[in-house]
């Protein structure tokens, strides 16, 4: 039934040409700052409200599907919607041109970070940046929170996945396999209501080949990047970003948990000061917030062989972060609705949600921390790992500055963007004013 409503609703609605949507699209793509809420209302806006090529049902139902994929939700509902209107090329052409304008800023910007980003007026204003970028993480905390901890049960599952990565240092992939796992199980003990029968729209067969063809779009250049490239560095971007594509559910603040304390502590591509003023960057710029992986694998590469390795460094990480969200959403689109009709794998989703919460509150933290103190140290006792700040660090002009911020985005929810720039210019004055 519900199939047959969409597919009526669907007659109602206008189809428009290949060349129309693409206008759209890149519309969308130029347009879509302030992150993934503020992306999502874009595009309902201009694809459900304004021009009615998806029914308010089919967007929401695509909308529930890509926030419980791995990866940027936003661009994988441009690619669907452009898959739903137009097939493959369609959805291909929404999804490159949701990333392809905040892809060439970010290059742009990371490229005049690498040569300037020590200037002292460069730092000064990147500290009213950090500053902002706590309050932005906290706000996506509250987000995630609210709709992702429904009961008790929810709310443990987000404390012991916070426990796990802040105190214990597990690997975030064993923390989501293990929340997977227990909604997965627990689902089918749980009462539910009469389950609606949803047949798929794609046979198995043809998934199976869609998914072989976008495995090997996705390895093969990484794979000839490995033989031909005689810097380790490419290889290693390219590995850890693949990684990171499969395992990062919960949207772009989930990527940052996992990427942020692995790029600074493991392989020291960055410094904890450098991945927020990257986050910073992201923030105000077009296109998806896990942008801010290109900005680390230019980083990463430029530093090991200059900007012509940075450019490489960067198409590596683009390809190794954006590649698999294509496989995804042209494998799972013809099953969108048969799945959110199965209580088991919703309740492994909804487990993954509650742990992504615990998961973000970490990062919320060790953000703090390294705005707001100089000096951070990792300390082990036996099986749990401790961050201590050196309180005689305290950064005053960044816990003043946060505290601005703060009343200005919740208490008279100023635009980010007009945000960021005071803070930026803020950031300068104190630091010339106080020193």
């Amino acid at each position: 039934m519900q199939n047959t409503m969409m597919e009526t609703g669907a007659e109602h609605r206008s189809t428009p040409t290949l060349a129309e949507a693409t206008r759209v699209w890149a519309r969308i793509g130029v347009l879509s700052f302030g992150g993934p809420a503020a992306q999502i209302a874009l595009m309902h806006r201009e694809v459900v409200d304004r021009r009615g090529w998806l029914t308010e049902q089919q967007f929401l139902n695509a909308l529930s599907f890509c926030m419980f994929l791995p990866g940027p939700e936003a661009m994988q509902l441009a690619t669907y919607s452009g898959w739903r209107l137009h097939g493959t090329l369609g959805g291909l052409i929404a999804g490159l041109l949701f990333v392809l304008p905040g892809a060439l800023v970010i290059l742009a910007l990371a490229t005049i970070y690498a040569y300037f980003g020590s200037v002292p007026l460069v730092s000064a204003l990147f500290l009213g940046v950090k500053a902002t970028v706590v309050l932005i993480v906290v706000e996506a905390l509250l987000r995630v929170a609210k709709k992702a901890l429904s009961g008790m049960a929810h709310w443990i599952i987000a404390a012991m996945a916070f426990t796990g990565i802040f105190f214990l240092a597990l690997p975030f992939p064993l923390i989501i396999a293990a929340a997977a796992a227990y909604g997965f199980v627990m689902s089918g003990s749980a009462p539910s209501e009469q389950p609606v029968k949803i047949a798929p729209s794609g046979s198995l067969l043809n998934t199976a080949m869609t998914i072989v063809l976008w495995l090997a779009i996705w390895f093969i250049p990484l794979a000839l990047v490995a033989m031909i490239s005689p810097q380790p560095v490419l290889v290693e971007v390219g590995v850890f970003f693949s990684k990171l594509a499969v395992v990062t559910f919960g949207g772009a603040y989930a990527v940052l948990a996992y990427m942020g304390q692995d790029v600074v502590n493991q392989f020291g591509w960055l410094s904890a000061g450098e991945m927020m003023d990257g986050l910073g960057l992201a923030e105000t710029t077009p296109g998806p917030l896990i942008l801010v992986t290109q900005f680390v694998g230019f980083l990463a590469a430029f530093r090991e062989g200059g900007f012509g390795l940075g450019v490489l460094g960067a198409l590596v990480t683009l390809w190794a972060t954006f590649a698999p969200c294509f496989l995804w959403i042209f494998a799972g689109a013809p099953f969108i609705d048969w799945i959110g009709a199965q209580p088991r794998l919703k309740g492994a989703l909804s487990a993954i949600s509650a742990a992504v919460v615990g998961v973000i509150l970490n990062l919320t933290i060790w953000f703090a921390l390294h705005v707001f103190f100089a000096r951070v140290t990792a300390t082990k006792s036996g099986p749990l790992v401790l961050w201590t700040p050196d309180l005689a660090t305290i950064d005053w002009r960044a816990v003043l500055l946060s505290a601005l911020c703060a009343v200005l985005l919740f208490r008279f929810h100023w635009d980010l963007m007009r945000v960021l720039l005071l803070a930026s210019a803020g950031g300068a004055a104190l630091v010339y004013a106080l020193g």
